[in-house]
């Protein structure tokens, strides 16, 4: 079995971006586990690629079956989870498994795997920039961003539980920090 680094963070802080930088690093030999949720691709998102698109109905059959590591309900009527066959696909390839999962399902995952996992928390430099960068992104509406920074105020309080908090300040600082953390991490 190979090891897990668990990437969470609040919407719009910054961890998809340095979780692909650390997939393009091949020496470090991590594969990504595609998480399952029951939202709507956004536009340029592929199904099995950046999701697995699932309705609620299939999303809350696959819960019954067993079939999820972890799984969450988000936001309202919005589930995420992990799906246990991605890790089996991914130590089969002789890879460590990257996430990048909400705070809740990161906590979960941590609980399961144990010293196995580094657990990393990606944290805007204040509340403000990451309601700027959640607008930048063009990606949801008025009522979406005003949900997501309420939500982020929530999650933040869940830092302190994380083997690693990384403050997403400068992204090229960050990304070189992600990078030493997770190689020290893979080496031991």
């Amino acid at each position: 079995m190979g090891k897990c680094v668990i990437f969470s963070a609040p919407s719009g802080a910054g961890k998809t971006t340095i979780v692909r930088y650390l997939l393009s690093r091949s020496e470090l030999q991590l594969d990504f586990s595609v998480s399952a949720t029951s939202r709507r691709p956004r536009e340029g998102e592929k199904d099995g690629v950046d999701y697995y698109f699932l309705t609620r109905e299939q999303f809350q059959e696959k819960i019954r079956n067993g079939e999820f590591i972890e799984w969450e309900e988000v936001y309202e009527g919005t589930f995420y989870g992990t799906l246990k066959k991605e890790i089996e696909r991914i130590w089969a390839r002789g890879c460590h498994v990257v996430f990048d999962v909400d705070v809740k399902g990161g906590l979960n995952l941590k609980k399961k795997f144990g010293s196995q996992a580094l657990l990393i928390f990606v944290m805007p430099p204040s509340i403000e920039e990451l309601e700027r960068r959640l607008r930048l992104r063009s990606t949801d509406d008025e009522k979406v961003i005003k949900e997501r920074v309420k939500k982020a105020e929530e999650e933040l309080k869940y830092a302190p539980q994380f083997d690693v908090r990384l403050v997403n300040d400068s992204l090229e600082k960050t990304l070189k920090e992600a990078y030493a953390i997770v190689a020290q991490f893979i080496a031991r």
